[in-house]
């Protein structure tokens, strides 16, 4: 009869011999243990991001019932048809779109000599100081740096108290479009910085030494060999600036006056004050929509491969 202590003895070396052929076959195939690692948080990732677009898209085909209030599951395209017919709808998704793109042109316009200096010029030391600087910011809440600048831009404000000490005509810009674009482009400069310093790094010192070895110099550099290879920078750093611009809703509702308004207020009103869901669901489909054909368009570039 074979004892129960030989049995027990046996288990182990069973559990041990599929330990090592699970741990040769993981060894074999680097990709399949990688996969396996990864796919318990890529799969729950994927499940609520998709279960939550796909509840998005569906309800924006409902409507409410103006009478009872309740949400009427009959399929419809009544909310895209008044998003489409009503300007003041529009006109405010153009706004939004418009200025998202505005902030981040004038974040590459900043940003990017900004990260040359850092790269090409700045020693170690003065790096690490800049990089302090440019994250600094980000060690603050937004709601913090979002009222500061309110209290800077508003009437009586640090600017036009500024101006006044130098004689100057004060400027009343706070609560309006250009308060807005200010406050955008100061909060989201860190997220252009970045990628535009990441994508200059990796450019090689001898190619602007055979540029300047080849007789150009200057602008003629930085036209051939700069700003091409910087370019997935630009793109990587203009995805973060427009998408989180494209999103934002405190910012026009702090500094905004108005005819202020972004599509993330439309759809924050809907949902909270009107309790019109399916509207709000269909109105924020369009900033989805432009980010990805935003998105598509920044993947030829290759910007995902410095991001």
């Amino acid at each position: 009869m074979i004892s129960a202590t030989s049995i027990n003895a046996k288990k182990p070396d069973h559990q041990q011999s599929m330990v090592r052929r699970l741990s040769t076959l993981l060894w074999a195939r680097p990709g399949l243990g990688l996969g396996l690692l990864l796919a318990p948080p890529l799969g729950w990732f994927l499940l609520i991001y998709l279960a939550a677009l796909a509840a998005l898209f569906i309800s924006a085909f409902w409507t409410v019932n103006g009478f009872t209030g309740e949400i009427e599951h009959n399929w419809t395209l009544q909310n895209f048809t008044t998003i489409l017919q009503s300007e003041t709808y529009r006109r405010i998704a153009l706004r939004t779109i418009g200025m998202a793109a505005l902030v981040s042109i004038t974040d590459i316009i900043l940003a990017f000599p900004f990260a040359y200096f850092m790269v090409r010029i700045a020693g170690p030391r003065l790096r690490v100081a800049l990089f302090t600087l440019v994250l600094l910011p980000l060690w603050t809440s937004y709601l913090v740096r979002v009222y500061a600048w309110r209290l800077i831009l508003s009437h009586d404000g640090a600017l036009n108290w500024s101006l006044q000490q130098l004689g100057l005509p004060v400027l009343d810009i706070g609560y309006t479009n250009w308060a807005m674009w200010i406050v955008f482009s100061y909060i989201w400069l860190p997220f252009m910085i970045m990628p535009i310093y990441a994508a200059i790094e990796r450019i090689p010192g001898s190619l602007l030494e055979a540029s300047q070895d080849l007789g150009a110099h200057g602008f003629r550099t930085f036209r051939k060999v700069i700003l091409p290879m910087s370019l997935p920078g630009i793109v990587a750093g203009s995805i973060f600036t427009f998408s989180l611009t494209l999103g934002d809703y405190i910012t026009p509702v702090l500094v905004g006056g108005p005819g202020s308004d972004f599509i993330g207020n439309v759809v924050y009103a809907n949902v909270g004050i009107a309790n019109n869901i399916p509207f709000a669901a269909a109105y924020a489909t369009i900033p989805l929509l432009v980010m990805g054909i935003y998105l598509m368009a920044a993947r030829r570039t290759g910007a995902f491969d410095v991001m």
